[in-house]
């Protein structure tokens, strides 16, 4: 017996070797059973874990599904917007744009190429395409995708009547006489 407590125990005649036997040997059950439910606790840690990354990833995938619903949606959208509001550019007429960067030609007749210079009618890309289509339809694409509008002119006179004018801001007395 290595605990003086017990040994002083037996001594005094309150224990026998049976009862110390008995209490040691259910002193390792309970710390095996709680060594094993040390165990099942990590486990169950782990797979409370693992079930709560598994919900992650999948509210990331649906919100991944759902984004690409929309894009395709929007796409849609604009692709039905193009075509029943395209405009015929068949013409003699070059007319030179810029996309991206790079320079780019499309044909147009003289009255259509008046109509774009006026900012009546854009340009939009869509598939690589250009067509042309009127400037409310335009608007209503940039809604939906800026990144689809290549040329879209502003009207002639928007913005332009101050323009030189050094004194637009000052605000003009009301009893001025001239």
């Amino acid at each position: 017996m290595s605990n003086p407590l017990q040994e002083q125990l037996r001594k005094a005649g309150l224990v026998n070797d049976r009862q110390l036997k008995k209490a040691q040997k259910d002193l390792r059950k309970e710390r095996q059973r709680s060594a094993e439910n040390k165990g099942a606790d990590a486990e169950k840690a782990t797979i409370r874990q693992a079930q709560a990354e598994k919900a992650a990833r999948d509210r990331e995938l649906n919100l991944q599904r759902k984004e690409a619903e929309e894009r395709k949606a929007r796409v849609a959208q604009i692709r039905q917007l193009i075509e029943a509001n395209r405009q015929s550019g068949d013409g003699e007429v070059a007319y030179n744009f810029a996309d991206g960067g790079i320079v780019k030609r499309i044909y147009v007749d003289e009255a259509m190429r008046r109509r774009i210079v006026h900012g009546q009618i854009a340009i939009v890309k869509l598939d690589g395409r250009y067509e042309l289509v009127p400037a409310e339809v335009a608007e209503r694409i940039a809604v939906r995708d800026p990144s689809c509008i290549v040329l879209k002119n502003p009207p002639p006179g928007a913005g332009e009547e101050n323009k030189d004018d050094p004194y637009a801001t000052y605000p003009v007395p009301d009893d001025l006489i001239w």
